[in-house]
């Protein structure tokens, strides 16, 4: 049996039509990180970085990307939105060092009408000026037929009519988005084909909008319908609802239609944390592939099957895109969960001990109290009354001082393995001075290295109250690991100190754990 596996081009447009998100705004060093990150580490075909005209900083990024993707023979890969506006936009791309320019033309005749107020005639004889002129730059040419799904719904003739106009020109790619995102799967299948019919051998790029959220399903109609590219964004940023995001696209491609991609899966979900750093939207925590929760498994009874021949596994291995399977605790948990999370931690209880910390962690879950692994050893030092894992680290006393027109000092008195260490400090809020007196006495008192506080997310129950519990979940980053811990008070800088207390305890396991192994290592 012969089986069809595409070959499918990607160009990502993350750094031009996800730029056009509200309230994402990329400055140059971060257009230049996010271009390194999808051309060499994802692998992506190529890249849109921009569109011509818009500013003197768009300017300098785009020259910025250009002149490292030259020096790495990857310029080739870097395009540029412009507009058919004679020989403005293929001399501020020149000037920009960029080899190729992704021309916006009309591909709906109320567009050429309305908006441009010229006839179809007209706008072709502008569109071919500006093709020849770029030619004679030495640009390479591809085309955005703009507003293409309406185009084929209501003035099917008028996109005919482009293209056969342009089809024969030296233009390299014709690009066909749905830009109002109004079609769902069976018209673009119906449009696509339409199009390689009438036009076979013509490389087709399709770019999908969310509108309905069906973006990821038209996409995968159009590589259906013989598509050889899709145009994609990290985490789907793009205007109104967003493109069609590249993890998802990626997946189903490969997992669905058995084609054929360059992109490295493993660096998804890094790349994605990135430009969710970079543009300030959040991804959501269920977002498929990258979501914080995708590879969680909440109920025990899931945990259960996996640990009888993954029975609750599918081709969406954590490990392909650089992930792993985790196993939330909470009132679902059930013993397997828990059981799961503590082989994690090297922990064995017998089965009345797995019962009595089930039970508190279901009581916890009641509450709506997030229960992480890194909770698990102080759950079950509570439940079973012994020391699972001993306190190395002690807040024996701290003060905090607020004043108005004064910068906030905390005093602290803290015990480390049976001696005691005390400390002040001035910050820029309550929280920060405390963080940096225990900084005194890890860096300059015993010369030790102190975790690096990566982010720090609060959480109040809904309802209003005063006097509701905060939860402070706080990551840390330390000796390359990365863990998180939680403290839950009702005064938020009392939640944050009880997240610290903890990760110094987890850190001090592994410090003394570390200095152990030296010790026998020098011995032998």
């Amino acid at each position: 049996m012969k089986h069809n596996h595409p070959k499918i081009e990607i160009m990502d447009t993350t750094l031009r039509d996800g730029e056009q998100t509200s309230g994402v705004s990329f400055v140059p060093h971060e257009k230049l990180m996010v271009a390194r990150l999808l051309l060499e580490d994802l692998k992506v075909d190529r890249v849109e970085v921009a569109s011509a005209r818009v500013s003197d900083g768009e300017f300098d990024a785009v020259k910025m990307i250009c002149d490292w993707a030259a020096r790495h023979n990857l310029l080739p890969k870097v395009e540029v939105l412009g507009f058919v506006d004679g020989h403005t936009s293929v001399d501020w791309i020149r000037g920009a060092g960029c080899h190729v320019i992704n021309l916006l033309c009309k591909g709906s005749l109320k567009h050429c009408t309305y908006q441009l107020k010229k006839t179809p005639e007209e706008h072709i004889e502008n569109i071919l000026a500006v093709v020849d002129y770029a030619n004679e730059m030495g640009l390479e040419v591809n085309v955005y037929l703009e507003d293409w799904s309406n185009g084929m719904k209501d003035s099917p003739e008028y996109v005919f009519q482009m293209m056969d106009a342009l089809v024969h020109s030296c233009i390299k790619r014709f690009m066909l988005p749905d830009t109002l995102g109004i079609l769902n799967p069976l018209q673009v299948i119906e449009y696509m084909r339409k199009m390689l019919k009438r036009y076979p051998g013509t490389h087709f790029d399709f770019h999908a909008h969310n509108d309905y959220d069906l973006a990821v399903s038209n996409v995968l109609a159009a590589v259906l319908s013989g598509a050889k590219g899709l145009h994609t964004t990290i985490n789907g940023l793009g205007e109104r609802a967003g493109n069609a995001p590249l993890a998802s696209v990626q997946a189903i491609l490969k997992d669905h239609f058995s084609a054929i991609t360059n992109i490295d899966e493993s660096r998804l979900n890094e790349v994605s944390r990135v430009v969710e750093s970079y543009s300030g939207i959040v991804i959501p925590a269920n977002k498929p592939i990258v979501g914080e929760n995708v590879f969680t498994q909440v109920a025990g009874v899931h945990a259960d099957g996996d640990n009888k021949s993954n029975l609750y596994c599918n081709d969406l291995l954590p490990e392909r895109f650089g992930r792993k399977r985790e196993y939330a605790l909470g009132k679902n948990s059930g013993k397997a969960n828990i059981r799961k999370n503590l082989e994690d931690l090297g922990l064995e209880l017998d089965e009345a001990s797995m019962r009595k910390v089930t039970e508190r962690i279901i009581e916890l879950g009641d509450k709506k109290e997030l229960v992480t692994q890194e909770d698990l050893p102080y759950i079950v030092s509570d439940v079973l009354k012994h020391s699972v894992m001993s306190e190395k680290v002690k807040l024996k006393s701290y003060i905090l001082n607020l004043a108005h027109g004064l910068k906030p000092m905390a005093t602290l008195k803290i015990e480390i393995n049976g001696k005691e260490y005390e400390e002040s400090s001035s910050g820029d809020g309550q929280y920060d001075a405390f963080v940096r007196a225990l900084r005194k006495v890890y860096k300059v008192t015993l010369g030790r290295k102190f975790p690096m506080l990566t982010n720090y997310a609060v959480s109040i129950p809904p309802g209003g109250r005063t006097d509701a519990f905060v939860q402070t979940v706080i990551t840390w980053s330390y000796d390359d690991k990365v863990f998180r811990t939680r403290g839950l008070d009702a005064d938020q800088t009392e939640a944050a100190i009880k997240a610290t207390v903890k990760m110094l305890n987890i850190i001090e396991s592994s410090y003394e754990n570390n200095r152990s192994a030296l010790v026998n290592e020098t011995n032998v």
